[in-house]
């Protein structure tokens, strides 16, 4: 927030095929199934977005829910605190680090048993001629291996959600010492969404370079050209979904 003699400039961006959000232009909304969340919409099909994400900030003792309707699944993250979990009746506790991926299949009960933010991102299940609906998936950041990246060790990739035909998306975690990025601009029918965790650096988005830093949300269309470069004295972490293992609408 800036003080009323500063200059109202800022590094937003709205595109039509990519946006960079930093936190500070995003007023805090409700959502009825997170009643007493402080709810930041950082994604939604109003911006192009074929998925919707959010930024949540729970009160200890606060949570939300939501049912097995067949067609929305649920991806959580957690930012900070810690948050006891239910899928179908059986519990779980989640730590910082850890996530969730919830089928549409199945309910969903989350508590912050202490102060509490999370990413959550829903998107519209697409079932594929003979491939099962996959099981609920839960984890923490800490046992997914980070994998060199593209030869280059300054470069770490998790893998958090398994790359099986079962599964429609992908979320993954990218670390980069500074001075290390993505070797090429990349081109590609996936969409992103994507929260810094750490750090920051420049993304190349359509056709410009872009300081991005921890806390900013970018949205990367089909096809936007995209490539990231770290910078500073902290390693860089970011967090994305993309779309994965899918036919090709037509």
């Amino acid at each position: 927030m800036r003080k009323p003699n500063e200059l109202l400039t800022s590094r937003t961006r709205v595109e039509p095929r990519f946006a960079l959000l930093p936190l500070e232009g995003i007023p805090y909304s409700r959502l009825p199934e997170w009643p007493k969340g402080a709810v930041r919409v950082l994604a939604g099909p109003a911006l192009g977005a074929r998925f919707a994400e959010y930024l949540l900030d729970l009160p200890a003792g606060s949570g939300g829910s939501h049912p097995a309707d067949g067609e929305i699944e649920s991806f959580i993250y957690l930012l900070r605190g810690t948050a006891d979990l239910s899928i179908d009746g059986t519990g779980s506790r989640v730590a910082e680090g850890g996530f969730v991926l919830v089928p549409p299949t199945s309910s969903f009960e989350l508590t912050a048993s202490s102060e509490a933010s999370l990413l959550l991102l829903r998107k519209r299940y697409e079932p594929a001629a003979g491939i099962p609906m996959y099981g609920a998936l839960v984890g923490n950041e800490r046992e997914a291996k980070g994998e060199i990246y593209a030869g280059d060790d300054g470069a770490k990739l998790q893998t958090l959600i398994p790359d099986e035909l079962q599964y429609d998306m992908a979320m993954n975690i990218f670390t980069f010492e500074s001075g290390h990025g993505l070797p090429v601009t990349e081109t590609h029918v996936m969409e992103h969404g994507l929260y810094v965790l750490q750090g920051k650096g420049v993304y190349f988005l359509g056709s410009s370079w872009m300081e991005v830093e921890a806390t900013d949300f970018v949205w990367m269309g089909p096809f936007c050209p995209q490539s990231y470069y770290a910078a500073g004295s902290l390693a860089s972490r970011y967090i994305y979904y993309k779309n994965v293992n899918r036919e090709i609408a037509v």
